[in-house]
């Protein structure tokens, strides 16, 4: 039986959902919430700091972090994150769509009154 007063520690992926876009040597990569109360953890935990080491040497250059409140969603702009860009890169993910996919498995500690919230991954 979980202890409600617990947090419990759970992967991005159970809280939001994750879409990229690109532009040059630029990855745009916006984190969704599910729901508004999920949305404050993210803006708590999920910092351009964050962001930037989980990636590690993925990134070169500078993420800046915007907040869309209206959409419960954060947009992180990071720049040097695609090996020049589509048109120069050598790159496998050129397009950034693996460093969406990739920050799915950032870690958040989530109250656990907010559980019942947490969308995950059915067995198979």
């Amino acid at each position: 039986m979980q202890d409600m007063n617990q947090d419990i520690r759970v992967p991005l992926e159970q809280v939001a959902h994750t879409r990229s876009g690109d532009k040059g040597n630029t990855s745009n990569i916006a984190v969704f919430a599910y729901e508004p109360e999920l949305y404050a953890l993210l803006k708590q935990q999920l910092s351009a700091e964050r962001f930037k080491a989980f990636h590690g040497p993925a990134i070169t250059g500078e993420v800046l972090r915007y907040e869309a409140d209206n959409l419960h969603a954060l947009n992180f702009v990071a720049h040097g994150a695609l090996g020049g860009g589509v048109s120069r890169s050598l790159s496998v993910d050129n397009y950034g769509k693996a460093l969406s996919a990739a920050i799915l498995g950032f870690e958040l500690l989530v109250p656990a009154a907010l559980a019942p919230l947490l969308r995950r991954r059915a067995p198979g």
